[in-house]
This record gives C-alpha cells, sequence and structure tokens, in this order.
C-alpha cells in the first residue's frame, strides 16, 4: 500500500508540473477570462431573489455565498443555468460564484486550498475524483480531504475524437477491426497516442474501454497522454495527438474545424451512463446543511429546465458566452444538444436518446447520485491498477461515507419532486456495455473476471 501511495505521489508531482505549464499556455494564448469572472445577475435572477425571501425559515440558507468551480465543458451547465436563469438565488443563494478552472489539475489544487484561500468549495468532478480526494490519492501529500459527492450532472455528450490523418482506417465504435493498424504503430517511431483530461477518471476510462473492449492493450499497445480540454484543438492541428477523449463542445469543435473526426460517442459505448457530478467539500456542507440543499435545489430546476429541449437554443447561446464557454457561436452546441452530430467520417448520428440529459433518461433519474456507479468506478479503478484490490472489500464503506444521496432525496423532498422522481433504490441495477459486458453491483468481482484486458488478477 506505501508503494501505491509513493507512485501515485510520483505521478500526481509530474502532473502537476505538466498541468500547471498548461494553464499558463491556456490563459495566455486560448483567450480565457480570469477564473473569477462570472456571469453577472440576468434580470431573471433578480426577481426570483425576491423570492427566496419568502423561503420558510427552516429552508433559509445559513449563507447566500459559495465558490463553485466547474470546467466549460457541458457538464458545467446546470450551474450556469441555475445561475443565470435565477435558480440559486429562488432558494437564498444570490452570491454564488462560478469559477472557470483551468484544467482538472487546478480544480482539484482549488478545491484543496478552499473558497477562505482563494480556492473553491466545491463544484464540477470527474470520477471518482471525490473519493481520491477524501482519501488523499491525489491531494498533496496524501492529505485526506473529505468531499460530498450530491448530484451527478448529467448523462452523454462526451465522443471519442480521432485526428484526421486516420480517417478511412475504418475506426469506428468497434476497435477490433482496426487493431492492426494500433498494433503496426505500437512497433513504429510514433506509437498512437492517445489523450484525456485528467489521469484514473472519467474520460481516462471511456478511452480505455473503448480500446481494450477491441482487443487493444491501453497501457502496452499505445501512448497515454494527460492534456487539459481547452488545449484539444492545438494539440490536434499540430499532429502531436491521435485521439482525445472529452466532452463537448470539444469533440464536436474538432469535427467542425476540420482538424479530425469522431469514432465513437460515450453514448455508443454506455447507453446513459453515468458522468460528471457536484461535490463540495464536508465541512462547507456540514457547516451549511440548509445552504448545501439550496444549492441542490437550484441544480435540480437547472437540470429540469435543461431537459426541456425547447430551451436549448437559449441554454447553448448562454453557454456560448465569453465568461462561459467562450465559444465562436452557439451552434457548435445546438446539434448535439439535439443528438445530432456529424461524425466527420461520413458518418451522421440523429438520435434523440444519445443527447445529453440533465434530469431523466431512458433509465430513470439522472440527478441522482447512484451508489452503485461509485462502485463502478472504484471497480474500473481496481481493473487498471489505479487503486489497489482490497479497495473493492472497502468499496461500500467508502462510497458510504462520500456519497449522500441522503442529502439529495431532502434536498428533492423540500423541492416539491414528485416522489416518482427520487429513486427508492441506491443501485440502478445491472449495467451493458456496448461489447456485452454486464456490471452487476452485487458482484463487483465477477465483471472483472469476464474483462480480457485488465491488471488485476481476480
Amino acid at each position: 500500500m506505501d508503494e501505491f501511495l509513493n507512485q501515485i505521489s510520483r505521478r500526481k508531482f509530474l502532473l502537476t508540473a505538466g498541468v500547471s505549464a498548461s494553464a499558463v499556455l491556456l490563459k495566455g494564448c486560448l483567450g480565457n477570462p480570469p477564473d473569477n469572472l462570472t456571469g453577472g445577475t440576468s434580470v431573471q435572477a433578480q426577481q426570483t431573489a425576491q423570492e427566496s425571501a419568502n423561503l420558510p425559515p427552516e429552508q433559509k440558507p445559513e449563507t447566500p455565498k459559495v465558490k463553485l468551480g466547474y470546467i466549460p465543458i457541458i457538464e458545467s451547465a446546470p450551474f450556469i443555468i441555475a445561475k443565470e436563469k435565477g435558480f440559486f438565488a429562488k432558494y437564498g443563494m444570490t452570491e454564488v460564484d462560478l469559477s472557470k478552472q483551468a484544467s482538472w489539475g487546478s480544480m482539484r489544487d482549488n478545491t484543496e486550498i478552499g473558497s477562505a484561500g482563494g480556492g473553491v468549495d466545491g463544484g464540477q468532478y470527474q470520477m471518482p475524483m471525490p473519493h481520491l480526494i477524501t482519501e488523499g490519492l491525489i491531494t498533496k501529500g496524501n492529505k485526506k480531504l473529505p468531499l460530498y459527492l450530491l448530484a451527478q450532472l448529467v448523462t452523454h455528450g462526451n465522443g471519442i475524437a480521432i485526428a484526421n490523418k486516420h480517417l478511412g482506417k475504418n475506426l469506428s465504435v468497434d476497435t477490433a477491426k482496426s487493431k492492426e493498424l494500433f498494433i503496426g504503430l505500437k512497433s513504429s517511431k510514433s506509437p498512437f497516442t492517445a489523450a484525456y483530461t485528467f489521469p484514473h477518471v472519467n474520460q481516462d476510462f471511456w478511452i480505455r474501454y473503448w480500446l481494450a473492449a477491441g482487443g487493444i492493450d491501453p497501457d502496452a499497445d499505445i501512448k497515454l497522454a494527460t492534456v487539459p480540454a481547452a488545449q484539444t484543438v492545438a494539440n490536434m492541428k499540430t499532429g502531436t495527438m491521435d485521439a482525445f477523449s472529452t466532452g463537448d463542445p470539444w469533440p464536436y469543435r474538432i469535427v467542425k474545424d476540420k482538424i479530425g473526426f469522431l469514432a465513437a460517442l460515450t453514448a455508443e459505448i454506455w447507453k446513459n451512463h453515468p458522468e460528471e457530478y457536484f461535490a463540495l467539500r464536508a465541512d462547507w456542507a456540514d457547516k451549511n446543511p440548509k445552504a448545501t440543499k439550496a444549492l441542490l435545489k437550484g441544480i435540480m430546476e437547472a437540470q429540469k429546465w435543461l431537459d426541456n429541449f425547447d430551451n436549448r437554443k437559449e441554454a447553448a447561446q448562454i453557454l456560448a458566452k465569453r465568461n462561459y464557454f467562450n465559444l465562436s457561436s452557439p451552434d457548435i452546441l445546438i446539434e448535439p444538444f439535439a443528438g445530432k452530430y456529424d461524425m466527420g467520417d461520413g458518418r451522421t448520428i440523429n438520435d434523440k436518446s444519445k443527447a445529453p440529459y440533465y434530469w431523466k433518461d431512458e433509465k430513470g433519474s439522472v440527478s441522482y447520485p447512484y451508489k452503485s456507479h461509485d462502485l463502478w468506478f472504484i471497480t474500473e479503478s481496481v481493473r487498471w491498477g489505479f487503486l489497489p484490490k482490497d479497495y473493492l472489500k472497502n468499496a461500500k464503506a467508502l462510497i458510504d461515507k462520500v456519497n449522500r444521496e441522503d442529502i439529495w432525496k431532502q434536498a428533492a423532498k423540500e423541492a416539491g419532486i414528485a416522489a416518482a422522481d427520487i429513486p427508492t433504490s441506491t443501485s440502478r441495477g445491472v449495467e451493458e456495455f456496448f461489447d456485452g459486458i454486464k456490471f452487476d453491483p452485487e458482484k463487483p468481482e465477477e465483471y472483472l473476471r469476464s474483462l480480457k484486458i485488465k491488471k488485476v488478477s481476480v
């Protein structure tokens, strides 16, 4: 275990150094605004702020202030919409500061600092970052910093983009068809290079699962790298990156800029999959339990608003603003928001069920944080050797400590959410992937045994 933590620390030092340098380049070269630049307060937000004065005393937040970090990809939409449409203010959170982060490394570091030190109180996280931070596995000096995971933000909205130099090489969802390409490049001076935005989390898992399903070992047959999302386009243009796993608008922008194509949407790899999450520092949430629920209510209302497809054009216009995503046009978001993808290789997708969903999807609640999904991320971490095998034995205790679905339920009831929209089980049940593999949260070891490519012996 000590050796494992030492390896984590060494990798983290290299990662932090690289991310810090990338952040400087991003701010200087890509026109990112200062981190503390938020969307201001719209007229609607001012009006709904007045509603907060009528909240019953038992629901009035202890403080109207909180600082939430976010990455400018569509997973962050519930935060931005809740602020811009006045949903936070409606529940008394009238001073929500949304802080754009240059990278996931910055988000982790600012979580450690906390808002009192100029960082953030919580915000948007890939999985299982809240668990890794709680355990002190990716923090400075391996210091444990408890976080509460409070809601899932979205499903879908991610893709695996491939550089145009590989057009016509049969790269698709089924990587078995192009296995010879990967093996051939492995023996050359230029192995296939795939990137993600942070190691050992969602976007790393998506590209690993996609490759391994076709018989390609992501640790042996290709080169993996960490690159901040906003640096994607530049790296694709220079030819230093063959593939990138990240969230919209970046995959679609790569296609629109004719730099690359989409081999797969994550909606094709795992339909209705868990994506990114809302979490808070546990010390902040414990000190401000009513404010924590108020934030959740605002996020839930934003998620429901976003799932009304009639609102998605307006949502794209809000998100595209300079102080949020800083896009040249909201059109980059409008088609993916409708489940319409020009994959860039002649294939098109027009399937509303593959669009991002924020509140409900075909399997039920999106917003509710199912504990069974936490378990999949921990199991997948064990699969790739990111966590020791014994973490599976202790997974339930860790999940129960981090995942506060009980707070989600309390907030939902106070917000008047219909009972039918409040899950009664912490498990969503058996999950199935595009290659036919199934994950039964009651039998995680059986899932590991079914996988041909893995770093753990089961």
